[in-house]
């Protein structure tokens, strides 16, 4: 069975609840699946939705859609092209974007992103992973995409405030190897593909991760964008939508 599951503000305190209509019932994050108490509510109107997680760590997977490899004339990885985004970027559903202005262009990338559930190290197989999964999210990885060409590394490109925005859920139960994936800017649609053209399976993103450093509950993995990139202005709204997860909601400044 697949569940929604969101951190929330309530008065001031820090809760995790199921979403049912325009109210969102507190919950157990160790017991997720319980029962709903109709005593333990909220209305949405009264919550601030904040990042499912707060991640010690961000890790992102560079051209893991052929077609967005294709696109930035990158050859296809023969493994996972891993890079850090700071846990500083995190931005909530939403927040703003801020645009820096260090860079002349900035582009939304929709992402899948995994959800660390237990400690993750090295694992034996890719098929040890769904035990270490808490679940699925999006995940935006704004990039400056001017300064990811001049640079020889990523860290400034991708690491500005508010360049991670990430939620506005996460799905737990849900088969990540065939959603639906989709950009829009504006109500356009930019990027639209399916996570079965990703390289590199989710499951084997964790196993292969976990081989190189410790993966810790709450941690993200962003598992690629595909193709579509496109800058982004101030006033633009961006929308991330995956299939049986929900729709990332943020504004540029």
């Amino acid at each position: 069975m697949s569940l929604q599951l969101y951190r929330v503000q309530h008065n001031e305190e820090t809760r995790y609840a199921a979403l049912n209509e325009k109210t969102f019932f507190f919950v157990d994050p160790t017991n997720p699946a319980g029962a709903l108490n109709p005593d333990r509510t909220a209305p949405v109107s009264e919550c601030k939705i904040l990042t499912p997680t707060i991640p010690s760590k961000i890790i992102c997977v560079g051209l893991n859609y052929r077609d967005h490899a294709a696109e930035r004339n990158k050859p296809i990885p023969a493994e996972p092209l891993l890079f850090l985004k700071p846990p500083s970027a995190l931005l909530a559903p939403d927040e703003s974007i801020v645009l820096p202005r260090a860079a002349a262009r900035v582009d939304p990338e929709g992402e899948l992103a995994i959800v660390i559930g237990e400690v993750a190290s090295k694992l034996a197989s890719p098929e040890d992973a769904p035990r270490h999964i808490f679940g699925y999210s999006c995940f935006n990885d704004v990039t400056a995409r001017d300064l990811q060409d001049k640079d020889v590394q990523y860290t400034r490109a991708k690491g500005f405030d508010t360049f991670a925005p990430y939620g506005p859920c996460v799905a737990i139960g849900i088969d990540p190897s065939d959603l639906e994936i989709s950009t829009r800017v504006n109500g356009h649609v930019r990027q639209k593909s399916r996570t079965s053209q990703l390289i590199f399976h989710p499951h084997y993103l964790v196993w292969y991760i976990s081989n190189i450093m410790r993966l810790l509950p709450g941690d993200v993995i962003a598992t690629g964008t595909p193709s579509g990139i496109a800058p982004v202005s101030s006033g633009d709204s961006i929308e991330i939508e995956i299939e049986s997860i929900g729709i990332l909601r943020n504004r540029v400044l």
